[in-house]
């Protein structure tokens, strides 16, 4: 990153929580998406949520409502969520960048994939989020996301279904983002990367349940 390039650094409050965050990153000025955007979309959940996900950036649904993963990818993540048996109103969803980048093909608004630059100018506000939540669980979905926090030399594809060590969370996982679902070719591939995506939230749910349990002081079995 050149020098004279901005972060979101110098926006971020001192003193910290997700409403003083939420209301801070409105004025973020760390990088050039917030000219475009109608808003910047904060994430949403727990304060204390045992589980994260992390997506790229908001799209053109997320954009216009101000809150993550309400478009088509957001009800695909909902459904494997339900189908693991992980509550979305326990999670905290957000994504690496907070501003919808996108470009202008007549009236629609069609998503751009956020630069280095860009990704890496905002990731203070996800380590902001992280450092408050401090969640057992952490899942990243799609490159960005995992690249944002892992480096640009981790792939998906190589490390997806494994139990990663990092330090934001005690365990991290890492797959596809729920839109790959949705930009299958046709309707057999959407089936198989639909199936393939719920059984990787699926493989999540057992770490989540021991998390719970422990709280709750009930028994509970180890994750595979």
């Amino acid at each position: 990153m050149a020098r004279n390039q901005t972060t979101a650094a110098e926006f971020v409050p001192a003193q910290r929580s997700l409403p003083t965050l939420r209301a801070a990153v409105q004025g973020c000025r760390g990088c050039d998406l917030y000219q475009n955007a109608t808003q910047a979309v904060f994430g949403e959940g727990r304060e204390r949520a045992h589980i994260v996900l992390v997506g790229e950036q908001p799209g053109d649904a997320e954009d216009l409502a101000g809150r993550p993963f309400v478009g088509a990818a957001g009800r695909v993540l909902d459904e494997a969520l339900a189908a693991a048996g992980i509550p979305r109103d326990e999670a905290y969803v957000t994504n690496a960048v907070k501003h919808f980048k996108y470009k202008q093909r007549g009236k629609k608004r069609i998503h751009d994939k956020p630069t280095h630059y860009q990704v890496t100018a905002c990731k203070p506000w996800l380590l902001a989020e992280l450092d408050l939540i401090r969640p057992p669980v952490l899942v990243l979905l799609g490159a960005t996301a995992a690249q944002a926090l892992l480096g640009t030399s981790f792939r998906v594809t190589e490390h997806r279904g494994e139990v990663l060590t990092t330090p934001y969370a005690r365990w991290t996982f890492a797959t596809v983002h729920p839109s790959s679902v949705l930009r299958a070719p046709d309707d057999d591939t959407r089936r198989e990367a639909r199936a393939e995506f719920f059984a990787d939230i699926a493989a999540i749910a057992p770490y989540y349940r021991q998390v719970v349990a422990a709280e709750s002081g009930e028994p509970a079995s180890a994750p595979p």
